[in-house]
């Protein structure tokens, strides 16, 4: 079964859904989704988008506070035309329907968060994600040039392999011809054949038990190019985000916003003693990378489960009014944070690397783009500045899509592409041989490849998931496809990405810190 659209979207969150509103005035778009519309990581981010308006000034100091927590990995001249990008995509969002919190003289309510010398970070209340995703899915529903198929599961591009070429890694020649779109619902696979194809499957936090992201999380498109031998870069770099909620047995962790420590919360051990300016100046405002480490020291060295978090001492109409959904959660366990702790954890968050893209969004196999957090843009370096991910994603999906606009009409749909082969395939296997296999990367990922690494936890790591590696390929090609079985494929091959990544890098470096 063959299907044909002009542009193939992979992905429905900010980046995804930005991308084919802006090529669906000039071609047939389908826009692929794995679970539901709005099953996506930016519907879970809380903090907000860092943006600064038409002042050279502020600009600057956001270039220079992007390459501070970069670690001096990040590429300034894309840190700086995404800086300098902000107010165009910003205005989109607002003609979307994207409502921002403004003060009562109807400027935005603009919030500081880690890392920010400055207050920059628009927001709505404490769920910004979620109001970007019921702006953007209202206008993507009501396309109609644009196709929707929810609980579709793309399982890998269509290059040249597939018509029985030998494909070198990172070969300059490889080009992209659309992707396998597995029905969920029906168990059928079908060639979705495209001229331009955009990947924008964000993240990977289900590598690790603890992470702030839905179970749709899993790696899926820079497993998708990994294996279409595109080039993957700066896998090293996860981003544990320091404040998670700690919750055991809550998965995944409710995430406790960044901003509320740019509004006064402060970090503290259990007997109540501040510490972070051990570790830094900065204090609790520090980047990412270093709040998450001083706190995974603090629990270690101390020998607890978390460390909390204060909002006490602030005022609580104002608190209650800026983080209402925070207040609301803490609240249904019985912690009111006007007056109590909160007790928070480091949990993966976010995967700085990725696919590798240029300032065009393409990335190293013709006709293919990549936008959001499955891409290595340049702009993370070694650690992502707080906000500055809905940003990227907006800045690379607006280039992605002018550049697809400029040379679609140039590319034809490529023919002699086979249906997908079934050969091989039976019943289903037990579906404990694959949730088996997931915990156990997980416990892999978490216990070695976590905030802290050692050559020696590396080695492990890549022992052990070589074994699952072997058994999981065995097990996809002689049963039939389920979302869970291809999801734990891509698991396993953008954590090989992170061990290898991990041990070629010598130094500790951002959010690399290995002993």
């Amino acid at each position: 079964m063959q299907e044909k659209t002009d542009f193939l979207v992979l992905g429905s969150g900010l980046a995804g859904l930005s991308i084919a509103l802006k090529v669906a005035e000039h071609g047939s778009v389908t826009v692929v989704t794995k679970a539901g519309l709005n099953d996506n990581n930016t519907a879970w981010a809380q903090g907000g988008i860092a943006a600064v308006f038409g002042d050279n000034a502020g600009f600057e100091k956001h270039i220079q506070d992007t390459l501070i927590a970069g670690a001096g990995l990040c590429e300034e001249d894309v840190v700086r035309k995404v800086v300098t990008h902000a107010p165009g995509v910003i205005n989109d969002l607002l003609e979307w329907g994207v409502e921002f919190d403004r003060t009562n003289s109807g400027t935005f309510d603009l919030a500081r968060e880690g890392g920010h010398t400055e207050r920059r970070i628009l927001h709505h209340k404490d769920n910004t994600g979620f109001e970007i995703q019921r702006a953007l899915s209202e206008k993507v529903k009501n396309h109609p040039n644009i196709t929707l198929l929810e609980n579709h599961f793309a399982i890998d591009l269509i290059t040249q392999h597939h018509l029985g070429y030998i494909v070198k890694r990172h070969h300059s020649d490889t080009s992209c011809f659309g992707a396998y779109v597995l029905d969920v619902m029906s168990g059928k696979v079908a060639a979705v054949l495209s001229r331009i194809t955009f990947i924008a499957t964000g993240g990977a936090g289900n590598l690790y038990l603890n992470t702030t992201n839905p179970a749709t999380a899993t790696g899926d498109g820079i497993a998708m190019v990994y294996r279409a031998k595109g080039i993957i870069d700066n896998m090293e770099f996860v981003q544990f985000h320091p404040t998670a909620l700690y919750h055991p047995g809550e998965r995944p962790a409710f995430l406790i916003t960044e901003a509320l420590r740019g509004f006064g919360a402060l970090l503290k051990t259990i007997d109540g003693k501040e510490f972070m300016q051990k570790y830094d100046a900065r204090g609790c405002l520090a980047p990412r990378d270093i709040v998450a480490r001083a706190i995974d020291h603090e629990v270690k060295t101390r020998g607890d489960d978390f460390v909390w978090l204060d909002c006490s001492h602030l005022d609580k109409y104002e608190l209650i009014e800026h983080f209402p959904n925070i207040y609301q959660k803490c609240l249904s366990l019985n912690i009111d944070i006007s007056k109590d702790p909160i007790p928070v954890t480091p949990a993966a968050h976010y995967i700085c690397g990725g696919i590798k893209v240029d300032t065009k969004a393409r990335t190293s196999i013709n006709n293919l783009f990549a936008a959001g957090e499955c891409a290595n843009t340049g702009l993370h370096g070694a650690n992502r500045l707080a906000s500055n991910s809905l940003l990227e994603a907006l800045v690379y999906a607006d280039w992605a899509a002018k550049t697809a606009i400029e040379q679609f009409n140039e590319i034809g749909f490529r023919e002699g592409i086979p249906d997908w082969d079934f050969e091989g395939t039976s019943h289903p296997e037990e579906m404990v041989l694959i949730t088996q296999s997931l915990k156990e990367v997980q416990q892999i990922m978490s216990v070695y490849v976590g905030i802290v690494r050692s050559k020696v936890r590396l080695q492990r790591a890549y022992d052990r998931l070589w074994i699952i590696y072997n058994e999981t390929e065995q097990l996809y090609k002689s049963t039939t496809l389920s979302t869970s079985l291809c999801e734990l494929r891509n698991l396993i091959n953008v954590g090989y990405l992170i061990i290898k990544h991990a041990n070629a890098r010598k130094e500790s470096i951002g959010l690399h810190y290995i002993t």
